[in-house]
C-alpha cells in the first residue's frame, strides 16, 4: 500500500476537525472531499474510508500509538501512521511495508505498535473502542448481549436503497443499476443492497427519484404503522423526512402526510426530496410551540413518533456519535422522549394507531418508555406489538418500534 502525503495530510486535517474542534464527521468529510478538485475517485475513497475507520477505532488506535490525548498535529500524524500499520496487517492481511520516511512518522515502531495492539484487544472497551461510561451503561442495560452488539456496530454499514414505488419498481431499478450489482433484502422486495460502495447522489436514477438511500432497518418503520391508502398520517419528528417519503409511497399519494419537526431547515430539505420523489400528498409544519400539537388533537389516523435518541443503533454509519455522547445527554433525551410520547399522542384519533420508534439499542430509550406510557395510559391505549432489529443478527441498523392503538 503506497501512501501519498497529501492524502494522509487530508486525513489528519479531518481528525483535527472531528476530535479537537468537535465537529461532525460526515460534514467534515463532505467538505474536505470538495476542497480539492484534483483528487480522483480513488483519492476521495481513500480519505473517506480511512477517516471513518480511524474514528470508528479511535481508542484502539490511540492505545496502539501510545497517545493519551490527541491534541496536537504531531499526535494525529502518529495516529494516522499507526492506523496504516494496523490496517495493512490486520485488515488487509498483508505483510507491512515500512512507513515512508516522513518526519511526521519518525519514532513509529511497527513491532511496538503490534504489541500494544494485541494488548488492547484483550480489553473490551479498548478493543471495541468506546468510552468507559458507555461500556458500563451498555453492559448494565443489555448484559451478555452487549459484546455481540458492539462487534456488529463496529462493522461498516451497507448502502441500502429503498425503491420509490411512486416512480419506479425494484425490477426497473435493477435494470438501471445492474442486478449483478445489487442484493435483495429478505422480506422486503423494495430494499436493495449495493454490493460495492459508491456515491449514489450523483446517479441519474436517484436524481429522478427512482430510489432513496435508507437502511433496511429504517425501512421497516413506516409499514409498521399498518397503513391503508386514504389515511391521514402525521410524522411528528420527521427531520429531513426519509420515513415521511416512505409513508407517502405506501399511501400511493392518497390521503395526507403531515411532516412536523422543530428543525425548520430540515423540513425545507424534505420539500425538495418530496418534489424529486413525485410526492403530492405531503405538507410540512414547523413546531414552534406545543400549542400546535394541541390544535391537531385527534386528527391523525396514524402517528409516527420517531423520537430523538442517542443514536446508538446507527453507530455503523455514525461512528463519531460514541465520542460525542455524554451521560447528561442521555438523561435529557429520555426526558424529551417522554414529553413527546405523552404529549404528541393526543393527535391520534380514537381508534387510530401510533408507532413509537428509536434508533437506539438501549431499552431505557425504547421498551421502558413504552411500558411507562402504557402504565399511565392503560385506560386509553392498547399495546399491540413491538419489534427490535438486531444489529448482530441481520447487519442493519438497530431500530426499536412499538405499535399502540388508541381505544374508541
Amino acid at each position: 500500500m503506497k501512501l501519498y502525503k497529501g492524502l494522509v495530510a487530508a486525513i489528519v486535517e479531518a481528525l483535527q476537525e472531528i476530535f479537537v474542534k468537535h465537529r461532525q464527521a460526515d460534514r467534515i468529510v463532505e467538505q474536505l472531499l470538495k476542497s480539492n478538485k484534483k483528487w480522483g475517485a480513488r483519492d476521495r475513497a481513500f480519505i473517506a474510508e480511512n477517516t471513518y475507520e480511524i474514528v470508528r477505532w479511535w481508542r484502539l488506535v490511540k492505545y496502539a500509538a501510545e497517545v493519551e490525548k490527541a491534541s496536537y498535529s504531531e499526535d494525529l500524524w502518529r495516529i494516522a501512521g499507526v492506523w496504516m500499520i494496523i490496517k495493512t496487517h490486520h485488515i488487509h492481511g498483508e505483510n507491512f511495508e515500512i512507513l515512508p520516511e516522513w518526519p511526521e512518522f519518525e519514532g513509529i515502531n511497527a513491532d511496538s505498535v503490534e504489541e500494544r495492539y494485541q494488548e488492547g484487544l484483550l480489553i473490551r472497551k479498548i478493543a471495541q473502542s468506546l468510552p468507559d461510561w458507555l461500556d458500563d451503561l451498555g453492559e448494565s442495560e443489555l448484559g451478555s448481549q452487549w459484546s455481540e452488539q458492539l462487534v456488529a456496530l463496529n462493522r461498516p454499514a451497507p448502502i441500502v436503497l429503498r425503491v420509490n414505488t411512486l416512480k419506479s419498481s425494484a425490477d426497473e431499478v435493477k435494470g438501471i443499476l445492474g442486478a449483478e450489482n445489487l442484493m435483495e433484502v429478505a422480506q422486503n422486495s423494495n430494499a436493495l443492497i449495493l454490493k460495492k460502495r459508491q456515491n449514489m447522489h450523483n446517479n441519474d436514477a436517484f436524481k429522478q427519484g427512482f430510489f432513496e438511500i435508507q437502511d433496511a432497518g429504517s425501512q421497516m418503520i413506516a409499514p409498521y404503522l399498518d397503513i391503508n391508502p386514504g389515511m391521514s398520517i402525521i410524522d411528528a419528528c420527521a427531520g429531513a423526512g426519509g420515513k415521511s417519503l416512505h409513508i407517502a409511497a405506501l399511501l400511493q399519494n392518497s390521503g395526507s402526510v403531515l411532516s412536523m419537526d422543530i428543525d425548520d431547515p430540515k423540513l425545507g430539505e424534505l420539500k425538495k426530496r418530496a418534489l424529486r420523489n413525485g410526492v403530492t400528498n405531503l405538507e410540512t409544519m414547523h413546531i414552534e410551540s406545543e400549542e400546535i400539537i394541541t390544535t391537531l388533537s385527534e386528527t391523525a389516523d396514524r402517528l409516527l413518533l420517531d423520537v430523538p435518541c442517542s443514536g446508538l443503533g446507527v453507530l455503523k454509519r455514525n461512528p463519531d456519535t460514541k465520542w460525542k455522547l455524554k451521560p447528561d445527554f442521555l438523561t435529557n433525551i429520555r426526558n424529551v422522549q417522554w414529553n413527546i410520547l405523552s404529549t404528541y399522542s393526543g393527535m391520534v384519533k380514537k381508534g387510530g394507531k401510533m408507532v413509537y420508534a428509536t434508533c437506539s439499542i438501549l431499552p431505557s430509550e425504547s421498551e421502558e418508555q413504552v411500558k411507562k406510557f402504557m402504565k399511565s395510559r392503560r385506560k386509553d391505549w392498547k399495546f399491540i406489538s413491538e419489534y427490535r432489529t438486531s444489529v448482530s443478527e441481520v447487519g442493519f441498523d438497530g431500530f426499536y418500534m412499538a405499535l399502540l392503538e388508541r381505544k374508541k
